[in-house]
């Protein structure tokens, strides 16, 4: 489910605009906008890898996404985890509390954060 950087940045601007053709995608991206065929090249690929689906209007493609924002994230940061912090996540925030400067209180929020959510997985577990 690894994407290159190119593939992430058009998934990204795909899950936000929810579809578009491939006009509507490059407008997305800051000046130097890249090459019409280049985001083609990309969605295209996007497609086999199964990330990308379309719908055809007359000689216009639209595109949307298959991969859910949701699913990609999680896979990516366990995988971050996983592979940089020994599967622990005691570690992994600990990373990002040291490299971010976050105050106490905002690690309070956090620490509350994950005790809801916590206890609604394991509701939803028990259900």
């Amino acid at each position: 489910m690894q994407l290159t950087n190119a593939e992430e940045q058009i998934m990204q601007i795909l899950w936000r605009l929810q579809e578009g053709a491939v006009k509507d995608i490059r407008n997305e991206f800051p000046d130097p906008k890249p090459a019409r065929n280049t985001v083609s090249t990309i969605i295209r690929i996007l497609e086999k890898k199964g990330h990308v689906d379309h719908k055809t209007y007359g000689n216009v493609h639209v595109y949307f996404p298959l991969t859910k924002k949701e699913d990609y994230s999680k896979k990516q940061l366990l995988g971050l985890m996983k592979n940089y912090f020994n599967n622990s996540f005691p570690a992994l925030a600990s990373f990002f509390a040291k490299e971010t400067d976050l105050s106490v209180q905002e690690l309070e929020e956090l620490l509350e954060q994950t005790k809801k959510e916590i206890k609604k997985s394991m509701k939803n577990s028990e259900e």
